[in-house]
């Protein structure tokens, strides 16, 4: 197994091929670039003989001044490697099929044509100066004793490195561990491997390569390419770090950085739950975890990768399995100190919003907390809400009754409205008017987050017949029962000032 492990990253060649991406040629100058800053040691930038647009990206590439090794794609055609070479690349990566289905349904030539056609691709770009890697396309599907003798074959012509590409997918770790180990023994030049992810198996294969002595991997920014996609590199790169202790020249800090410039650019989303680059790679809800993972990270998480290796963060999530030392740990992040009763609450309203199937955001959990902040302790309560009830429809007065308790007695009463909202405000004052006439200077109502059953967040200002003002906020998915707890405590507010 190698100390050192060479990236060849293929973003911008196999990842752009990637259904539904088509990257400009400033798109792909400006990964190229990120990629040179990642620290990648080759950089696949394009497929020349493609098109115009193409072999201009390439030539821009090539011609950056970058530190990496600029590559370019080609068949074992003398106009596809001219294009290379007309693209100013380093680097030529010829490559042909090797196994028996892809000969007779695609080439359509003898092996022993097809190993000529080789030898004299890698002899061309030699003859050139250029470097070549050679790729026998389909290699986990070829017979290894025909692939280790095209592979000596083009190793004679002085290519410089080989890839045993599983082209489509079908390798599994122990074999591809079998395979590379072959061909190492038989060849001098160093060993590459290009592993495709239709199996799920891209990144494992890869691993196992590397086992058997590859000493450089194919890889992509996010896991993107043809079909289900390549070997991710953020995947492949920590694992080498941190599991098998194998270098490679990626500066990881800038690992998420990367991602989301490629994610931005071609517009193919990073799922959530992506290892190292995902959003909630380092997220944590349950209460369990959350509660070690304040204490210490390592209880919850790998320790031999952190957040901060790869440019990340590490975030607790609010929802319903979340427990008290989570909610109060994200409360501190936000500036916010609570008292014990205040966390009771705030973590029961969290977790009650989470059982409503809803995704508890950052917003969510500071709107309940600003609301459960301001309210009014029950000891202090002089009006508090017994019952609520509300009627409207479309042929229907819109019309809420109240009961409210004010010290010692009850007071009940029933108004109509333009709306629920209205008639419900219009309701609670009414009763109030034989005390206080509360007036209702200001109404804001927000919506938290999107969706028919957003978590709504009312703000209110009201003041007193003494000039007494106060403003309040609730937060519910109830937009009546939100504005109804934002009126009474502020009324509890503007009573406790009259006492004071």
């Amino acid at each position: 197994m190698p100390d050192k492990v060479s990236i060849f990253d293929t973003t911008l060649r196999d990842g752009e091929q990637t259904p539904g991406i088509s990257l400009t040629v400033d798109q792909k100058l400006a990964i190229a670039r990120q990629l040179d800053k990642l620290g990648v040691d080759v950089i696949e930038a394009g497929f020349p003989i493609a098109s115009k647009g193409e072999k201009e990206a390439v030539k821009k590439i090539a011609n950056e001044g970058l530190s990496a090794t600029v590559c370019g794609l080609a068949r074992v055609r003398k106009e596809d490697i001219d294009a290379c070479i007309d693209s100013d690349v380093d680097m030529v990566h010829v490559f042909i099929s090797t196994s028996d289905i892809q000969i007779k349904y695609t080439i359509k030539k003898s092996k022993e044509e097809i190993l000529n056609m080789a030898v004299e691709a890698v002899s061309y770009v030699k003859d050139h100066g250029l470097k070549c890697l050679f790729s026998a396309m389909d290699a986990t599907r070829t017979d290894i004793d025909y692939l280790i003798r095209i592979f000596k074959a083009v190793e004679e012509a002085k290519a410089d490195v080989i890839n045993i590409p599983d082209t489509v997918g079908v390798a599994i770790p122990s074999y591809m561990r079998y395979l590379t180990s072959e061909v190492v023994k038989n060849v001098n030049i160093p060993v590459d491997v290009h592993c495709h992810n239709d199996f799920g198996l891209a990144v494992a294969n890869t691993l196992a390569a590397v086992e058997a002595g590859a000493r450089e991997v194919q890889v992509t920014i996010n896991g993107l390419g043809e079909r289900a996609g390549n070997a991710s590199l953020e995947q492949v790169v920590m694992s080498l770090h941190s599991l098998y202790n194998v270098k490679t020249n990626i500066r990881t800090e800038y690992l998420y950085e990367t991602s989301k410039l490629v994610e931005r650019l071609t517009g193919i989303r990073v799922m959530p739950n992506y290892p190292v680059v995902g959003e909630n790679a380092f997220s944590h809800e349950s209460g369990i975890h959350t509660h070690g993972v304040v204490q210490k990270p390592d209880t919850f998480e790998p320790g031999v990768m952190t957040p901060e290796m790869v440019g990340h963060k590490r975030r607790i999530v609010s929802g319903k399995h979340a427990g008290m030392h989570g909610i109060e740990a994200m409360l501190k992040d936000m500036g916010y100190r609570v008292t014990k009763e205040q966390l009771k609450e705030i973590t029961r309203r969290v977790k009650e919003l989470g059982d409503k199937g809803k995704r508890v955001t950052d917003a969510d959990l500071l709107a309940i907390a600003e609301a459960v902040i301001g309210e009014v302790s029950k000891a202090k309560k002089i009006v508090d809400l017994e019952e609520l009830a509300v009627m409207t429809g479309n042929r229907v007065i819109p019309t809420a009754s109240v009961k409210i308790r004010f010290k010692d007695k009850y007071l009940v009463g029933a108004e109509t409205g333009v709306g629920p909202v209205d008639a419900a405000i219009r309701a609670i004052r009414s009763v109030l008017k034989e005390v206080e006439d509360i007036k209702l200077i200001e109404y804001r109502l927000e919506a938290i987050t999107g969706g028919s059953d957003a978590l709504a967040e009312v703000i209110v200002k009201l003041e007193d017949s003494k000039g007494n003002k106060a403003t309040t906020r609730a937060a519910r998915e109830d937009i009546v029962m939100a504005s109804v707890e934002a009126m009474v405590t502020g009324i509890n507010r503007i009573f406790l000032m009259r006492e004071d």
